[in-house]
């Protein structure tokens, strides 16, 4: 029997028990905040942070202060030796290799606690969706994680790798037959080799859903019809039925994706990250990601400008309001406390809780006070792409602070692959979209501290060449939307 029919009651169930347990949302997360408590008070952390002192919210947050991984260091380098009871009981399953801003590399504990966290909310994620629509048909044929190697080396007995090459570990057995690529194509470690081999495995098979960041998706479209000679992908999978993404916004690639596929595919969006699952879509009619308050995660949230102050306002989700741009805090089976994952998000809905994300807390512009952020340069450009019909292969966006000659301006470094009939238009529309959506960017650019932005339409394989350079070509690597400062923009004018 076909497993569409099989799982279709099962996925009826996991719908059912997440809009049960999204109406309880803050009564659910306040068990987790004492579960978690509980659960850690004899490890090195609890112990440390007084957690026998804890008996409500305002304890937790007096005796657990916030902290990103320079804060976590010295416990995470103690889990790394293999010490037991760090900040979870236990040691951990798994360590997560991803890179930091600051750290270098960071070292993220996922314990057999927390791995329901990442997997069961993946799995929830697609299983709500049939439920919702009904379209189960992805089931029913191959389906292809465009991932990191799944090889894993060892710190001190601990396993360790990237997250979307730990996930290849830890695919249910019922999965495995429908899923591409094989384990010796998903080891390769040259994402251009790896992709050539993807499309050999794949060009003939019955491709059902296809997950992976929209750029590199695109280029697997891309070599797809190159070495096929079709003029879309849905002449080589005529069953292609979902595409699951996260970790970037879809829309500014929306266009380009669907002129390769030949058509709109039915999405859903995750928001997974190597601290945990966030948040998922729920819905294919309602906006937003539906915060995963069920699922072993307490949520906390700072509003976004006080982040960096000596004491900043710490909400719980039953404090939280729409439409405020707030840094995400997360404490979780993972044995992180009050953990600054830093991203910025706000919320869509408050019954039941979505958000979306709104940028990283570390990826923006304010060289001049302005505190531009991901979404504003994303929202300006999809809106101004769509009226002069132009399409993005993909962009950033740096402050030019000392121009040999005039007033400083934002650089918008932008690879186009269909590019507008009318450049000098279309940068000046983007710059009325960027202050309509930023009222301080407004106030410089007409108090004359800034001019207009400058729009630098740089070559095919741009942005390609400069992550291949800098080593993140591929698997869960993206290109942020804002610097502060031009490390990033000189690098692409010079790759």
């Amino acid at each position: 029997m076909l497993k569409s029919t099989l799982l279709r009651p099962f996925a009826s169930y996991i719908r059912r028990r997440l809009r049960y347990r999204s109406a309880l949302a803050v009564e659910i997360q306040e068990e987790i905040r004492k579960d978690l408590v509980r659960t850690a008070r004899d490890t090195a952390f609890g112990r440390d942070h007084h957690f026998d002192e804890i008996r409500s919210y305002p304890d937790f947050r007096r005796r657990i202060p916030i902290g990103d991984y320079e804060a976590f260091k010295p416990y995470a380098d103690r889990i790394k030796l293999g010490e037991p009871d760090v900040s979870w009981p236990g040691v951990p399953k798994y360590l997560a290799k991803t890179s930091g801003t600051t750290s270098g590399v960071k070292y993220i504990p996922l314990t057999r606690d927390s791995l329901p966290n990442h997997f069961g909310s993946a799995r929830n994620a697609l299983f709500n969706y049939v439920a919702e629509t009904g379209h189960a048909r992805w089931l029913d044929g191959k389906m292809i994680f465009l991932s990191g190697s799944p090889e894993m080396d060892s710190t001190n007995g601990i396993p360790t790798g990237r997250l979307s090459g730990i996930v290849n570990h830890e695919v249910p057995a019922w999965l495995r037959t429908n899923q591409l690529p094989s384990y010796a194509t998903n080891c390769i470690e040259d994402w251009e080799t790896k992709l050539e081999a993807i499309v050999e495995e794949t060009i003939h098979a019955d491709m059902r859903l296809i997950s992976g960041i929209p750029p590199w998706v695109q280029m697997y479209y891309e070599r797809l019809l190159a070495r096929s000679g079709k003029a879309t992908v849905k002449e080589l999978f005529p069953n292609l039925d979902m595409f699951v993404y996260g970790g970037v916004n879809f829309e500014p690639y929306r266009e380009s994706l669907e002129r390769l596929v030949g058509a709109r595919i039915p999405s859903v969006e995750t928001y997974p990250a190597s601290e945990g699952f966030i948040a998922f879509q729920d819905s294919q009619t309602e906006p937003g990601l539906l915060l995963n308050t069920g699922s072993g995660i307490f949520f906390e949230f700072v509003p976004a400008e006080q982040v960096s102050s000596d004491r900043p306002e710490r909400l719980s989700l039953a404090e939280v309001k729409m439409g405020v741009n707030y840094a995400l805090l997360l404490s979780s089976t993972a044995g992180l406390w009050a953990y600054d994952i830093g991203d910025t998000v706000e919320f869509v809905s408050l019954d039941p809780y979505r958000i979306r994300v709104t940028g990283r807390v570390k990826h923006y512009i304010s060289a001049f006070g302005e505190h531009v952020i991901g979404k504003e340069v994303e929202t300006a450009l999809r809106s101004v792409a769509g009226r002069y019909g132009a399409e993005v292969t993909e962009f950033t966006v740096a402050p030019q602070v000392n121009p040999v000659e005039g007033l400083p301006y934002h650089e918008w470094l932008v690879e186009f692959s269909r590019p507008p009939a009318d450049a000098a238009a279309f940068s000046a529309a983007l710059d009325r979209a960027m202050v309509e959506e930023n009222l301080y960017y407004r106030d410089l650019i007409q108090g004359k501290i800034l001019r207009p932005l400058v729009l630098t339409a740089l070559p095919t394989g741009a942005f390609r060449r400069f992550m291949k350079q800098s080593g993140k070509l591929g698997g869960q690597n993206k290109v942020p939307r804002l610097a502060n400062d031009r490390k990033i923009a000189d690098a692409l004018l010079e790759a």
